[in-house]
């Protein structure tokens, strides 16, 4: 092999490695897209995962930040645009989807800041109410977008006024990421943890 095909070999295989890098990742056959744009500014796949409830596969969780975070306490005090992404895979009924997120946030947000977070947390499990179902391939996310606040949409569709606090925001991340997540495997897989 001459040198100039050691270099074009080295080359390809390098834009490969690169190409590989910008490819959408796949979970339980959900197309992730990686980086993605969120109001103007680029993120990255942090990690994602799949919740399961007993055996069964209820949704894809998919975390995308400014630049990769392994612990929690980086997310939570990380600046700048974050996304938590759901992609359902099988129907639910909304209200029992927010009744568990509602449970979920309650048992891993810190006690001292509940008081400041229930007129929120009110104002969430409404929004999940209003939705009466989600089918399977349906979705939410929830993002936090400085100076704005955290704007959850369903189906793509903004729902109510942004929560402006950022401790509503990190208190929703806890659902997956907190001291007792919803589902160790995802925290971990949301992490980018190898499983």
């Amino acid at each position: 092999m001459t040198l100039t095909t050691r270099c074009i070999a080295g080359l390809a295989g390098l834009m490969l490695s690169f190409g590989a890098l910008a490819a959408p990742m796949e979970v339980s056959g959900v197309k992730l897209e990686d980086p993605i744009e969120v109001h103007g500014t680029k993120l990255q796949l942090n990690g994602a995962g799949i919740r399961y409830k007993a055996v069964f596969k209820v949704y894809v969780a998919a975390m995308y930040l400014p630049k990769k975070a392994a612990t929690p306490e980086e997310v939570y005090a990380m600046p700048g645009h974050k996304r938590i992404s759901i992609t359902l895979l099988r129907d639910i009924d909304s209200n029992e989807l927010g009744k568990s997120f509602t449970t979920a946030f309650t048992e891993n947000a810190p006690k001292s800041e509940m008081s400041k977070l229930i007129p929120g947390l009110i104002k969430m499990g409404q929004l999940f109410a209003d939705q009466k179902k989600l089918s399977a391939g349906e979705g939410f996310t929830i993002d936090w977008i400085p100076g704005t606040g955290t704007i959850i949409s369903v189906k793509g569709k903004p729902q109510g006024e942004p929560f402006k606090e950022v401790e509503f925001f990190n208190a929703l991340v806890r659902i997956w990421l907190g001291p007792q997540p919803a589902d160790w495997k995802l925290k971990d897989a949301m992490l980018g943890k190898p499983s």
